[in-house]
């Protein structure tokens, strides 16, 4: 019998799960790295969809403590649901122990984590966002650090795509870019001249991708539904040249029709 890849990676979510890394990783407080591993692991938590990183502790050039907790913050996470940066780091889904991480005056209250698993003993994992900056060589990443797993496709299509919002036509092409995104819908990217700009509004929310780059969003005027519908990668990565000056919606969010025929949208997330 054939295997079917996606549903067997899916199996994997609910168990901890690590790979080793051979690039050399850094994270800064301030201006003090703070952490500096040739030896470092990609870590999931169980239900985790994004890797965080972990070091040996002698790579961590800062007092580790036991940190107190008052709140279990996993109590607030849904059961079941599956876990991306969203969430905070602290909502821990293995067994182990939290850990303060104390850098001269400076301390990253609940920043380690050392599980109980056998295989992760000599690391520490480590909160992506308690750390002011994040190098791996010498580039600095952003957003959470990157899979090995993952991958972001653009192509070039000359397919009509049109989507409307309950029925409004926001944008219709035949000139779309299609991106295809390890776990996530496909999404079109619209050139700007086929977007109706008389329907949208600038947001203040910015989100950042590791993959893609910084993103800033649209709203659709007057409609609650329309909240954070659009955005457009404003400063964009090398290895997402295509995405520069296109503009995207969220296909969950809307109709989508590609060659007249609507689209149903398959996705693990809904955002």
């Amino acid at each position: 019998m054939a295997l079917h890849i996606t549903p067997e990676f899916a199996k994997m979510l609910p168990m901890l799960r690590f790979e080793p890394t051979p690039r050399r990783i850094r994270a800064l407080v301030g201006s003090d790295a703070v952490v500096d591993s040739t030896n470092a692991f990609l870590v999931y938590e169980p239900r985790r969809v994004t890797p965080v990183f972990a070091v040996p502790p002698e790579d961590i050039s800062a007092g580790l403590v036991p940190a107190e907790t008052e709140v279990d913050p996993l109590a607030m996470v849904p059961p079941g649901a599956l876990m991306d940066p969203r969430y905070p780091f602290s909502a821990h889904t293995a067994d182990g122990q939290a850990l303060d991480i104390v850098a001269g005056s400076q301390v990253l209250a609940g920043a380690g984590f050392r599980p109980s698993d056998a295989d992760l003993a000599n690391h520490v994992v480590l909160d992506f966002f308690a750390f002011d900056s994040w190098f791996e060589e010498d580039n600095e990443i952003k957003g959470h650090p990157r899979d090995p797993f993952h991958r972001v496709d653009a192509r070039d299509s000359s397919r009509a795509v049109r989507m409307h919002l309950n029925g409004e036509l926001l944008a219709e092409t035949r000139q779309p870019l299609f991106v295809y995104e390890t776990m996530l819908p496909p999404r079109t990217y619209f050139p700007r001249s086929d977007v109706d700009w008389d329907l949208l509004s600038p947001s203040d929310t910015q989100t950042v991708c590791p993959y893609k780059g910084t993103a800033s969003y649209w709203s659709v005027t007057d409609d609650p539904a329309g909240t954070d519908l659009a955005w457009s990668y404003e400063s964009v990565l090398p290895d997402s040249g295509q995405l520069k000056d296109r503009v995207s919606f969220f296909d969950e969010r809307v109709e989508t029709y590609v060659d007249g025929a609507r689209q149903e949208i398959d996705s693990i997330f809904r955002f």
